[in-house]
């Protein structure tokens, strides 16, 4: 199954934190978009498992990705090792994405930035000919997606481009609201952890803000990028 646009996230919420706006964007613009979860998040403060998983599959529907898939690594644990990286090889090689979006390499989290730089080699490890890979015991393809694009996450990171996020900025505040386990909930008896408090939900929101502001609009969404992006002219910035 191809997709233009594969996010590969540490955790679910990952993605609906740093990126569900531009991921809205691109589904309205015509572009196909997957989403691949190194992990469960097992060791969330708040939820399980199992919750957690519901809670992802909610947000994935709301989103109108074409599938929300996972690598099921250990969540707090997982390696860059070799088994982990045949185990991303394969996913690459069956999307087939010319755009992937991961993790900010500076981040709160170690498994962010742990996951941005798996994400990395093994995007290019998927593009070698020598590495054999096998998908319901056929033959895969070798493939390399043309650009990496890494998300801003808790850490501010300052932005090689911001994507106007402003006609989606409600629902992305909905795609956050399906993990409620996780975020603020002034009737949950859960233990309070980083990411669920009143002020964390403010700072999302003042962040997609502050972002959009940089850019003279509403709402944004800022990346980086190991390579300079390509504009063909300039009526793609005007």
């Amino acid at each position: 199954m191809h997709v233009d646009i594969l996010v590969i996230m540490a955790h679910p919420d990952d993605a609906e934190l740093s990126c569900s706006g531009t991921i809205l964007s691109c589904i309205d613009n015509g572009l196909s978009v997957g989403m691949l979860d190194l992990t469960k998040g097992e060791l969330g403060t708040r939820g399980n498992q199992v919750t957690r998983q519901k809670e992802a599959n909610n947000s994935a529907k709301l989103l109108k990705v074409k599938f929300r898939d996972n690598l099921n690594l250990k969540d707090g644990f997982f390696q860059i090792n070799e088994d982990s990286l045949n185990l991303l090889i394969i996913k690459i090689r069956q999307y087939t994405p010319k755009i992937i979006i991961t993790n900010s390499k500076t981040d709160r989290h170690p498994d962010h930035e742990n996951a941005s730089k798996f994400v990395k080699k093994g995007a290019f490890l998927s593009g070698l000919i020598k590495i054999k890979s096998k998908l319901n015991n056929a033959n895969q393809n070798p493939w390399r997606p043309n650009i990496i694009l890494y998300s801003i996450q808790n850490n501010f990171v300052n932005p090689d481009f911001v994507l106007d996020v402003s006609d989606y900025f409600q629902t992305k505040i909905k795609s956050i609201e399906c993990f409620r386990s996780q975020f603020y909930d002034s009737k949950s008896k859960e233990p309070e952890s980083f990411i669920s408090s009143k002020g964390f939900m403010e700072f999302i929101r003042a962040r997609s803000i502050d972002l959009g502001h940089s850019i003279g609009v509403a709402h944004g969404e800022g990346f980086t990028c190991d390579s300079k992006l390509k504009i063909d002219n300039l009526k793609n910035i005007l």
